[in-house]
């Protein structure tokens, strides 16, 4: 070890959901890089307020694989399981071939929950030593909101309509105004996200329970609807309004997943007369149209510059300490409407 990195003992806590809406943390050694591999001390953790808390509830399908492009995800959905996603830390020791990081170096990784682990070099994203750290957490729904962006690709002037103003909805909000829309339209249940989404970009942010909200993106489309709508408010219910909301030869985009929820929507004369497409928007992928130009490696490259630029501090609303996970998971159940991005802080003296 170089570079006077230290550590007090050579062990990790990592959070684990033993059951629906039971958190754990479990104390376990931390493993030496292998070849090829990196050790990263914690910095701070972003809990998704949509994926992660299907899981936390017990709303994922159970006999659901885990995602293999995360290799440091463990048990299953049928509990208990090492879950999360957006992890920030410093590199604190290598192994043997290890060519792009070196210790002390700041790096994102799509890690669960935990206070040291190792992962190989190809899986932790490497991010510029100037930012601050805790930005670094929004790299994961940077990323989505871009694999969006390009799964719905926007026209410089459309009208588009964004269904929820959680993290990734008000990250595709930026993104859309950025892209050229003529009008953002938002709707979310809560008045504090409906308030950031106009800070953030948004002409009109709606509250879907005053009016329906495909009637109210009519209006203000002067009968036409949107040219594009993005679903991402996690709500299965929400899709047959994004459906209405859109106008002729509109596209949905879906973003959300609903777990084992159901979405009720009807495909009757209107879906059919308006001859709409609905396209879901998966991060694991670019689409297949983009190929010969995008790759993962480049859409990583723009979200980490988007790091940057973006407005993201606003979004964060609470840093809670991680040792006290439990009551971060139960705000964002419990009280929605205070929370827009939960952070926990892993405390580290170094």
């Amino acid at each position: 070890m170089t570079g006077g990195w230290s550590m007090k003992a050579d062990t990790a806590e990592s959070l684990w959901f033993t059951g629906p809406r039971r958190v754990e943390i479990r104390k376990t050694v931390a493993r030496r890089p292998a070849e090829g591999e990196a050790r990263v001390r914690a910095l701070f953790s972003a809990i998704s307020h949509g994926t992660e808390m299907l899981v936390y509830r017990g709303e994922a399908p159970r006999d659901l694989s885990l995602d293999l492009t995360i290799p440091t995800l463990e048990g299953s959905f049928d509990f208990p399981i090492k879950y999360g996603y957006s992890s920030v830390g410093r590199v604190y020791e290598t192994g043997p071939g290890v060519e792009t990081l070196k210790e002390g170096d700041l790096v994102f990784a799509f890690n669960p929950h935990e206070s040291d682990y190792t992962l190989p070099e190809l899986f932790a994203v490497k991010l510029p030593p100037e930012i601050d750290a805790v930005r670094g957490v929004f790299f994961a729904g940077v990323e989505t909101a871009i694999n969006a962006l390009l799964d719905a690709a926007p026209l410089i002037g459309e009208r588009v309509a964004i269904f929820g103003q959680g993290v990734v909805g008000l990250l595709i909000t930026q993104l859309a105004r950025r892209a050229g829309a003529s009008l953002v339209v938002t709707a979310d249940l809560f008045e504090k996200r409906r308030a950031l989404s106009l800070a953030l970009g948004a002409d009109f942010a709606l509250d879907p329970g005053d009016q329906a909200f495909s009637d109210r993106v009519r209006e203000l489309t002067g009968g036409a609807g949107a040219d594009m709508v993005i679903e991402v408010s996690g709500r299965p219910e929400t899709l047959d309004e994004a459906i209405g909301a859109a106008g002729l030869e509109g596209r949905v985009v879906v973003v959300s997943w609903y777990g084992d929820r159901r979405a009720p929507i009807s495909l009757g004369d209107a879906f059919h007369r308006k001859r709409l497409v609905i396209k879901s928007s998966q991060v694991s992928n670019i689409a297949p149209g983009l190929a010969a130009r995008w790759s993962a490696a480049r859409r990583r490259e723009l979200a980490v510059s988007y790091l940057g630029e973006l407005r993201l501090n606003e979004m964060i609303t609470h840093i809670i300490p991680f040792s006290d996970a439990a009551t971060a998971y139960r705000l964002i159940d419990e009280r929605p409407e205070e929370a827009v991005q939960v952070i926990l802080d892993f405390k580290i003296e170094i």
